[in-house]
């Protein structure tokens, strides 16, 4: 998975983003911007997630979207 392709695209993905994992804020998805670690960063925080398994949900959501 090419996470450039999705920094780039961050803006048209943060709907689909918000869907999926409603309790991040729109200010937390601009913090994130595309950076995998700090949006596994924020799965933890929120939904008390180990870094393997947010690392796991982001790469099975962004798989058929990029």
């Amino acid at each position: 998975m090419n996470w450039d392709i999705i920094e780039g695209k961050w803006n048209q993905l943060k709907g689909s983003v918000k869907e999926q994992w409603g309790d991040l804020t729109d200010d937390e998805l601009t913090e994130v911007a595309g950076q995998k670690d700090k949006l596994a960063g924020k799965l933890q925080e929120k939904y008390g997630w180990t870094k393997e398994k947010a690392d796991e949900q982001i790469n099975s959501f962004f798989r058929d979207r990029v």
